[in-house]
């Protein structure tokens, strides 16, 4: 199963940050409809016999290399929204797989060069009471979306929450290359929350149809202490 807490020690992380005030919208999808935007490495993590897809916008806050205390000059806190979906390697290691990346921070797009689909774009989280208002557009093409969300008291997560939100690792493809990029911090402090507002071009842009039924969400005030680890390149199955 998924696990709660990290589950390897980032130690010479390539990044620190926080990311705050973060939702997880999340539905159920035909596996075959999201394995067919799969590299062949991977394969989809399947949850109550279905493929899952998270809308989760967030704050990107204090992003700094190892070793430096505070934000990097010139670099603001930011938004950023990704489209994801949950995959295991064929030797059964979980992970994300990132379906796209929206950010208003130019400098995330050079993770491109090992295949995060970052889309340079418009964001704005709003926070008042108990209501958090997302929206985005990207400078390019017509993808857009625009999310309210009601946030409520804490939750004691269950075995699917822990398994909606909890993940250790990203995985990218360039250059014919699958790429690992490992993520320590604190378990998420998860509370309840719904969907007051969702408008939505992302999924369609990514080439899945509109998803069906009612999301499962949840609301987090967010984790302090992210330590992403240098991405490595994996070899291919039967190889050392």
């Amino acid at each position: 199963m998924v696990s709660y807490e990290a589950e390897q020690r980032v130690r010479a992380p390539m990044l620190r940050a926080r990311w705050l005030t973060q939702t997880f919208v999340n539905w159920p999808c035909r596996p075959e409809s999201v394995q067919a935007l799969l590299p062949g490495e991977l394969v989809v993590d399947e949850y109550d016999g279905a493929a899952w897809v998270c809308l989760t916008p967030f704050l990107m806050a204090d992003v700094r290399p190892p070793g430096v205390s505070g934000t990097l000059p010139g670099l603001p806190t930011f938004a950023e929204t990704n489209l994801r979906t949950y995959v295991r390697r064929r030797d059964g290691q979980d992970g994300l797989w990132f379906l796209s990346l929206e950010v208003s921070c130019p400098l995330m797009l050079a993770a491109r060069a090992i295949g995060a689909p970052y889309h340079p774009g418009t964001l704005r989280v709003l926070a008042e009471g108990d209501t958090v208002a997302y929206a985005g557009s990207r400078r390019t093409g017509r993808a857009s979306y625009r999310l309210d969300v009601h946030t409520g008291g804490p939750i004691e997560p269950t075995e699917r929450d822990v398994w909606l939100t909890s993940r250790w690792r990203a995985y990218t493809h360039s250059m014919g290359v699958l790429w690992e990029t490992p993520v320590e911090h604190e378990p998420w402090p998860l509370a309840a929350a719904a969907v007051e507002t969702m408008e939505e071009t992302l999924t369609a842009a990514a080439g899945l149809s509109t998803p069906p039924g009612e999301p499962v969400v949840h609301f987090s005030e967010g984790v302090r202490d992210v330590r992403l680890g240098i991405s490595r390149p994996l070899s291919p199955p039967g190889r050392s």
